[in-house]
């Protein structure tokens, strides 16, 4: 573990140096492009403007003869679009730490577009270490190819021993943007019995006691995935950096994701993974704060202006907690105001 003194150190010289607290963004929707596809990479330019951050995937889904022309097809596309032009986050999956690509992708992305990568996505990061690595690495490469801004870090959580060591991971490096849920490889990692990508599953579930003889017996699905957000969740928010739902690989069922996705939101959850392009309106609806939450927030935060004290609001009690929960949902409502007109209006946070 590094010492408080030296934790905000560049790791290599010549290196940028670390944020102190992470760009103010707004990332709803993750949007993945398979970047060896070329009818999806020409669409990326149309794209860009309309989803919060584009992820060029080199890993999982790209078949192994295809991993070269992914690479080489995420530089082309990253390249070709101005990115920061229209606010939108540029992401690389890169391949995990123990696949024979996973160099060339960090070796090839930074020579060639690391003045635009804003985050490289690692896959299956069971601790700390894996962590330090990258970073170390990073800063070497940024050194030698003049990148004047840090690439951060983005850890999948999709093995037992990642979720065992989940605070470890949060707190490894001041590159760490954030986590993401990634439940299929999880799912496998803790031998769970299921081959659904994310979601709930029809027999987790519980059941109401014997109510007599002939009576049938209430009975609700549980959210296989509940614990987990909540684990990840606690250590992102308590390291400053984001959580993330991961996919929901039903496409053709939008009702089960978008609750799958509020279920997130709702946990602190700041956006989600979007696989089809029927996902990304789903997470624009779910990751923006109700309008009439946000009234009631703003008349909070406006009735207590310095946060401190107790108000009456419709007959209940308003005090620095309920202050503190107003202005995550204030604070929310105008960065999706700031990219999104329609919903500007509505808010009306001036």
């Amino acid at each position: 573990m590094k010492l408080p003194r030296r934790f905000f150190q560049p790791l290599a010289a010549g290196a940028p140096e670390p944020f102190r607290e992470l760009p103010v963004r707004l990332e709803r929707m993750i949007h993945f492009v398979p970047p060896h596809n070329d009818k999806v990479r020409a669409r990326v330019p149309e794209l860009a403007p309309t989803v919060d951050v584009v992820l060029g995937n080199l890993e999982d889904a790209v078949p192994m003869d295809q991993k070269e022309a992914a690479r080489k097809g995420f530089v082309q596309m990253a390249q070709a679009t101005d990115f920061a032009a229209t606010g939108t986050g540029l992401w690389s999956r890169i391949n995990a730490l123990n696949s024979p690509w996973f160099l060339d992708d960090l070796f090839e992305l930074v020579a060639a577009v690391g003045s635009k990568l804003d985050v490289v996505m690692i896959p299956k990061v069971e601790g700390p270490w894996d962590i330090h690595y990258v970073d170390q690495l990073l800063a070497q490469l940024e050194a030698r190819h003049g990148v004047t801004k840090p690439i951060l870090i983005h850890a999948i959580l999709e093995t037992a021993e990642g979720v065992a060591n989940v605070d470890a991971i949060a707190c490894a490096s001041p590159r760490m943007h954030g986590m993401s849920l990634g439940p299929a490889d999880l799912a496998a990692s803790r031998g769970m019995k299921t081959t659904r990508v994310g979601g709930g599953h029809p027999e987790y579930r519980v059941i109401a006691d014997p109510a007599g003889e002939g009576v049938a017996r209430a009975s609700a699905q549980q959210d296989l995935w509940h614990y987990t957000i909540a684990k990840m969740v606690d250590a992102c928010m308590a390291n400053g950096i984001k959580a993330f739902y991961g996919p929901f690989g039903d496409f053709s069922d939008g009702p089960a994701c978008e609750v799958q996705f509020r279920n997130a939101f709702l946990m602190g959850c700041a956006g989600a993974w979007t696989l089809h392009p029927n996902q990304v309106a789903i997470a624009k609806r779910v990751f923006a704060p109700d309008p009439d939450e946000v009234a009631f927030a703003a008349r909070i935060v406006a009735a207590m202006p310095d946060g401190t004290g107790a108000v009456m609001l419709d007959g209940k009690m308003q005090d620095d907690a309920t202050w503190k929960q107003a202005k995550v949902i204030v604070d929310l409502a105008k960065l999706v105001a700031a990219k999104d007109p329609e919903l500007a209006a509505v808010y009306k946070l001036g």
